[in-house]
């Protein structure tokens, strides 16, 4: 069955049931305690806590999606039969819709009777001290497994595997319910009973019931890894032979080694799919997983041998760009009917970009690499943060000389420099509060806070601009900038078409080439809104505030900083636009 196949019989099962069909949100969160989305749940979290409603804004207590999904914790171990960091969750959702007895018998049949797939065994929450076991959905399975005529093996598991959630520092949680086929975990049944105020490492060590906030109602999350279900239903030993990842991996150069040519296909995946979400290679958050995974790439490419030494001269012609550009364009082959946003053009042009910045570095780097000794995590950080060799790269290359070297010590080491950076750019800037991550802008230089700085300045082109083509409805209620990017929340009711998109983009444009002026004026607040300067933030504003006007486009009270004059912005183009709660949207948009 291919991955398609996969996909129609899955939402056409659950569509069927009464669920609405929701689109894949972006891979990067608005929870900013999580760097990406990593389960099909996440975007639903304020449904399950009741801060939206689902009936409301879907129809349906019920919902089902596929996921774009990415988990870096185990990127080390990408290349092997079964890890990924990009993959896509199949999942079913319930906020107070049904129950377990309904998500248990609709998860067998979709296995068994859909699929035509056999269960090995299921596993169920056995309990622990903060929290009862799950004697419900034993019963339940020994009930379908009763009316099929068949025996299923119910294995009772701890808190570590059958307990799901939160994610970030607190949230919805509770036991869960596994089926496993051929020895692989397939499905992960959640019910979200509790709410927890505390993280996933803090709620493995809780004794006290009573920190177990109980849900009202009670929600369903399951998910199921498409490309497991894929690799089940389709016979395959590993993943990277399912359909959605072998005409990848055949891209790659023959001569290279096959662990090493599965990392260059997940990682060009998940490339792929962060570019066109928005983020661009960086130094920090999901633009440090980005430039780390782009670099990994870049240096395979370099520094793996062939497997056969006949192949040496084919090795060093196929490590050529094109290579890379073959894999994105069937990368989007793959997947644009799923995801019509990918750009092939975007991605490869951050791509070489990035490729262009780096092998600057990269040949000075490994022969300082050689020269080194014996290194720890400073030593290892300093060629990372010289000559930008990833992590991975050091340890594999650097063989007995990094014995003792540990993610976990080059992390505590990359985070000491970005306090100290954070520090010297406070001094530096003055202490303004919006500098680094205490406000709207981040910033770890001078140069992030430049591009920054004119990110935030094109917001309130962007403000004036969608209440020029929307109305007076539109109203900020957040922002979030960094040195890549800009993501503007508002108030609108329904999803804009792409031909309000293209208008509000095309008045941005025109704005920031009739090269207004940005000034500033301090007033009172109560003067400042009399002279129609917006102020929709929920802030208490001191008695003296500022007021920037961009020319006569624009005119809102802020804090700064913005550029003198808006020819400085450069293009501005939006990249997503999204609903994120009942009656509020989010755009996000690059410049320069």
């Amino acid at each position: 069955m291919t991955h398609n196949e996969i996909r129609e019989k899955f939402l056409k099962f659950f569509k069927e049931r009464g669920h609405k069909i929701v689109p894949s949100s972006s891979l990067i969160p608005d929870d900013p305690s999580v760097l990406f989305i990593t389960a099909g749940m996440q975007q639903f979290k304020p449904y399950y806590i009741g801060q939206a409603d689902a009936m409301k804004d879907f129809g349906s207590l019920n919902t089902a999606s596929i996921q774009k999904s990415m988990r870096t914790s185990d990127i080390d171990e990408v290349g092997d039969d079964s890890h990924l960091t990009f993959f896509e969750m199949i999942g079913n959702f319930s906020f107070g819709g049904y129950w377990k007895e309904a998500a248990i018998a609709w998860a067998h049949e979709f296995i068994t009777k859909e699929m035509g797939l056999k269960i090995g065994y299921v596993s169920i929450f056995s309990g622990s001290a903060g929290m009862p076991a799950d004697e419900e959905s034993e019963l339940i399975w020994k009930e379908i497994a009763k009316n099929n005529n068949t025996e299923i093996e119910i294995k009772k598991i701890g808190i570590n595997d059958n307990t799901w959630g939160p994610t970030g520092n607190e949230g919805p949680c509770g036991p869960t319910t596994e089926i496993y086929v051929d020895g692989i975990e397939i499905w992960n049944i959640v019910f979200n009973e509790f709410y927890y105020k505390g993280s996933r490492e803090q709620l493995l060590k809780e004794t006290n019931l009573a920190k177990f906030e109980r849900l009202k109602p009670a929600g369903i999350d399951t998910g199921m890894g498409l490309e497991r279900l894929a690799m089940v239903s389709q016979g395959v030993k590993n993943i990277f032979d399912v359909d959605l990842l072998k005409p990848i991996v055949k891209l790659a150069p023959m001569e290279l080694d096959e662990r090493t040519k599965r990392i260059i296909a997940d990682h060009s995946r998940a490339i792929a799919f962060l570019i066109t979400d928005g983020v661009r290679p960086s130094n920090k958050e999901q633009g440090y997983i980005l430039r780390r995974m782009i670099r990994r790439v870049i240096t395979y490419f370099h520094i793996t041998p062939p497997v056969d030494k006949r192949l040496a001269k084919s090795f060093i012609h196929r490590s050529d760009v094109t290579v890379m550009h073959d894999i994105f364009a069937k990368i989007i082959e793959i997947y644009c009917p799923i995801y019509p946003e990918l750009n092939a053009d975007a991605i490869i042009r951050e791509f070489d970009r990035e490729k262009e910045k780096f092998d600057k570095t990269l040949v000075h780097g490994l022969k300082e690499l050689e020269k080194t000794g014996i290194m720890n995590a400073e030593s290892a950080f300093k060629l990372y943060e010289s000559y930008g060799l990833p992590f991975e790269v050091i340890k594999e290359l650097g063989r007995e000389k990094t014995a003792e070297l540990s993610r976990e010590d080059f992390d505590e080491e990359f985070k000491k420099h970005q306090e100290i950076s954070r520090a010297g750019a406070e001094k530096k800037f003055g202490g303004h509060g919006l500098l680094l991550d205490t406000g709207e802008l981040k910033a770890g230089n001078e140069e992030e806070l430049k591009k920054a700085t004119r990110l935030h300045t094109a917001t309130h082109l962007l403000h004036a601009a969608l209440r020029e083509i929307l109305g007076e409805e539109v109203k900020q209620q957040g922002s979030d900038i960094t040195s890549e990017r800009l993501r503007f929340d508002f108030t609108f009711h329904r999803k804009l078409t792409s031909k309000e998109l293209e208008q509000v983009e095309d008045m941005v444009n025109e704005a920031v080439q009739k090269d207004y002026s940005v000034t500033k004026e301090e007033m009172s607040y109560e003067d400042a809104i009399k002279s129609g300067a917006l102020a929709f933030f929920k802030l208490k504003y001191p008695l003296k505030v500022n007021v920037y006007s961009v020319g006569d486009f624009s005119k809102e009270l802020c804090g700064g900083p913005h550029v003198s004059n808006t020819a400085e912005i450069g293009k501005f183009k939006i990249t997503k636009e999204e609903s994120i709660s009942a009656g509020v949207r989010r755009i996000r948009a690059v410049a320069g």
